[in-house]
C-alpha cells in the first residue's frame, strides 16, 4: 500500500509540475499576444460602449489580459441599470421593506417588544438607498483606474467598422478608435400603449420610479407578474400597500417551473396581493386621485374599471439598439431588435461584437458578465464560453425563488424521462429555528444517469442556495453525488441534501 500511495504522489507531483508549466506559457503567451495589440499604436485594441454589469467587467477583464481599453457610458455612472435603478437598489427596498415587516409583525411573537409606533421614515430609506448606489458605482470607477481603463463619459455611436463618435456629456463631440468595439448597450423598459409612464408624477411608473416613490401608496397595481412587477410589488405591499397584479396569462412568473410557480403564488396571497390573471389592460386615465384603468379578460369579453393610487407598468424590457449605429453598417437585428452575433459574440462585422441584453438569452446581469469575459478572452486569443444550460434566475421576494435547468414542464415536452425529489422547508432545522419555514426544494434528475437536469427553489436564502446547484449542474453532477456529500446542520443547505436524496432514494427527515 505504501508503494501504491507513493505512486499515486509522484503522478499528482507531475500532474501539478505540468499544469505549473502550463499556466507559465499561457502568461508568456499573453504577454507576448499583448505587444502584437498594443505597440507603437494610439488606437485602442477594444472600446466598451455601455458600462453596465457585461460593459464594465468585459472592460476590467480586457485590461487585466493586456488590451489597451476604454469604456463609453451616457449615463454619467457606471454599472448601468443594474446599479443605478435596477438589481441593487431593488434590493436595498427589499432588504429595508423586509426588516420594516419583521418589526411590524414577527419581533413579538420572538419575544422582542417595542414600545411605541414603528414607521417608516421614507426619505432615510431613499438616501441609504442612494448611498449604496453611490458607493458601489464609485467602487466601479475606482477598478477602471487601479486597471487602466479608460472611461470616456457620453453616447456612443457607430460611425465605421473601428470607430465610435461620441457625443460627450460635457458638450462637443469626439471619436473614439478601436481595432475591437463591444457593443455592451443593454436594455430598456418595453413601453405598454395603453399605459403610458410618467415617473415625474409618480401616478403611472415603470420599475425606475418605482424605486423612487415619495411616500407610501395606499393601493398599488402592478401590470405583469414577473420578477420586476413581483419585487417592487413586495417592497410596497410590506410598507402597508395594497397590491393587485394584473397578469395577461394565466400563471404568474411563465417561465418558472410551474409548481413552483403555484405556490410562490399562494405564498404572495398569504403576504397580501391579490391576482387578476388572464387579464389585459386597454385603457388608462389618471385622475386627483390616482388611476382608473379599463380591464379585459385577455381572450376578450366585458370591460371593468379598477382604481389605484399607483400603477407600475412592469411587462417587460426590450434591447437598446436604436439609433446606435447599426443600420448605416447593416449589422442585422431581429424582430425583437437584438443584434443577431456568432458563437463567439461576434456581429457580421468582425471587429465589432454585441453582448449582454441586447443579444438573445435571458436578461441577467451574470448572464451579461460571462459572456463580456467570454468574448474578451476570444479577442485577446484565448477560448471563451458561456454553458447556457446552467445560468440560474432568482427572484428576490420573501421567500426566494431560484432556478437553473430545465423545468418539469420543459422534460415532459421533450419526452425525457427523469426522477423527481422534493423537500418541505418546513421540514429544515434551521429554516424552523428561524420561524422562516416558508417553501420547498425541487430536483429533476435523468432517470437513468441520475444526473441532474433542473433545480427549483422556493425558500428563504434560495438566491444563495442555488449556487451549489449551479457548480452542480456544471460539472455534470448526479443528485446522489450532491446527497452522499457533507452538509453542515443546522443550515437550510440540508434541506437542498434532503431533496437529492428524495430524488434518487429515499429522504431522511420527511
Amino acid at each position: 500500500i505504501y508503494y501504491l500511495l507513493f505512486n499515486l504522489l509522484i503522478v499528482r507531483v507531475k500532474m501539478l509540475a505540468s499544469r505549473r508549466v502550463f499556466l507559465n506559457s499561457s502568461k508568456s503567451y499573453m504577454k507576448s499576444n499583448v505587444r502584437l495589440f498594443s505597440a507603437g499604436n494610439d488606437k485602442y485594441d477594444l472600446v466598451v460602449v455601455g458600462g453596465g454589469p457585461g460593459g464594465y467587467v468585459s472592460a476590467i477583464k480586457a485590461a487585466q489580459l493586456g488590451l489597451k481599453t476604454a469604456c463609453i457610458e451616457s449615463r454619467g455612472s457606471l454599472g448601468g441599470t443594474c446599479l443605478n435603478v435596477g438589481c441593487i437598489p431593488s434590493k436595498a427596498l427589499l432588504h429595508t421593506s423586509h426588516l420594516y415587516e419583521e418589526a411590524k409583525h414577527s419581533f413579538a411573537s420572538q419575544g422582542i417588544v417595542i414600545d411605541g409606533n414603528i414607521s417608516v421614515d421614507i426619505d432615510k430609506m431613499q438616501a441609504n438607498k442612494s448611498k449604496v448606489i453611490t458607493g458601489l458605482t464609485g467602487g466601479i470607477e475606482y477598478l477602471f483606474k487601479k486597471n487602466k481603463v479608460d472611461y470616456i463619459k457620453g453616447f456612443g455611436k457607430l460611425t465605421g467598422p473601428e470607430s465610435i463618435s461620441v457625443d460627450l456629456n460635457d458638450g462637443g463631440n469626439k471619436v473614439v478608435n478601436a481595432k475591437n468595439i463591444l457593443l455592451a448597450v443593454g436594455s430598456e423598459v418595453t413601453p405598454l400603449p395603453p399605459v403610458p409612464v410618467n415617473n415625474a408624477e409618480q401616478k403611472i411608473v415603470d420599475s425606475t420610479g418605482a424605486l423612487d416613490l415619495a411616500k407610501i401608496p395606499e393601493s398599488m397595481v402592478v401590470i405583469g407578474g414577473g420578477v420586476i412587477g413581483l419585487e417592487m410589488g413586495s417592497v410596497w405591499s410590506r410598507l402597508g400597500t395594497k397590491v393587485t397584479v394584473v397578469e395577461f396569462l394565466d400563471s404568474i412568473t411563465p417561465s418558472v417551473d410551474k409548481e413552483i410557480s403555484n405556490n410562490f403564488m399562494k405564498t404572495l396571497k398569504k403576504q397580501g396581493f391579490t391576482f387578476k390573471l388572464s387579464t389585459k389592460v386597454t385603457a388608462s386615465k389618471v385622475t386627483d386621485n390616482g388611476v382608473e384603468l379599463t380591464l379585459e379578460p385577455s381572450k376578450g369579453g366585458d370591460s371593468t374599471t379598477f382604481n389605484a393610487d399607483v400603477v407600475l407598468v412592469a411587462t417587460g424590457r426590450r434591447p437598446f439598439t436604436k439609433n446606435i449605429g447599426l443600420e448605416e453598417l447593416k449589422i442585422p437585428t431581429d424582430k425583437f431588435g437584438r443584434i443577431q452575433v456568432n458563437e463567439h459574440f461576434q456581429t457580421n462585422v468582425p471587429s465589432i461584437y454585441a453582448i449582454g441584453d441586447c443579444i438573445d438569452g435571458p436578461m441577467l446581469a451574470h448572464k451579461a458578465e460571462e459572456e463580456g469575459i467570454a468574448c474578451v478572452e476570444h479577442i485577446a486569443g484565448f477560448a471563451g464560453h458561456v454553458n447556457y444550460d446552467v445560468i440560474p434566475g432568482v427572484i428576490y421576494t420573501s421567500p426566494e425563488v431560484a432556478t437553473v435547468g430545465k423545468t418539469e414542464e420543459e422534460l415532459k415536452e421533450a419526452g425525457i424521462k427523469y426522477n423527481k425529489g422534493i423537500f418541505p422547508i418546513s421540514a429544515n432545522s434551521r429554516a424552523r429555528a428561524n420561524n422562516d419555514s416558508e417553501g420547498m426544494i425541487k430536483i429533476l434528475a435523468d432517470k437513468e444517469t441520475d444526473r441532474i437536469l433542473g433545480i427549483h427553489i422556493l425558500s428563504p436564502g434560495a438566491g444563495e442556495m442555488i449556487a451549489e446547484g449551479v457548480l452542480a449542474m456544471e460539472y455534470g453532477a448526479a443528485s446522489e453525488d450532491v446527497a452522499r456529500t457533507c452538509h453542515a446542520h443546522p443550515t437550510l443547505s440540508e434541506a437542498f441534501k434532503e431533496a437529492c436524496m428524495a430524488t434518487y432514494d429515499k429522504p431522511i427527515h420527511i
